[in-house]
């Protein structure tokens, strides 16, 4: 059980301005890359579909979802935790030999790498 107004789904900064919006019942901007987080506002337990993506440096990417972390790097390699059984992160998942349950995990968190990568600038 969570206690009240607190959610164990992870979400992005990016929700931030469309949740605003939605609860200033203001018009949609289609071109905002997060989601409303409203949904999670009034029932913290309820069902969520999304995920959320972390980038560091170009190409180097973290998806999450409420029990998994998969990471990518831009050299490639990879690594899946089971936040549920492991919230350390002690066991990297996607070493070695994958199990087919685990791949299917890293499959699904998989596609929702972005598609491009801005260049990272200087600084």
């Amino acid at each position: 059980m969570v206690s009240k107004g607190r959610s164990e789904q992870p979400v992005e900064l990016l929700s931030i301005y469309p949740t605003l919006i939605d609860l200033c019942e203001l018009s949609k901007n289609p071109k905002l890359e997060g989601v409303s987080l409203q949904l999670l506002l009034k029932n913290p337990e309820a069902k969520w579909n999304h995920v959320a993506i972390s980038t560091l440096g170009q190409n180097n990417h973290a998806v999450r979802d409420r029990r998994w972390r998969y990471i990518r790097y831009a050299d490639g390699s990879e690594e899946l935790y089971d936040h549920q059984n492991d919230s350390n992160e002690w066991e990297n998942l996607a070493k070695g030999k994958v199990d087919s349950i685990h791949q299917k995990v890293i499959n699904r968190l998989k596609r929702h790498l972005p598609k491009s990568n801005a260049p990272q600038r200087g600084g």
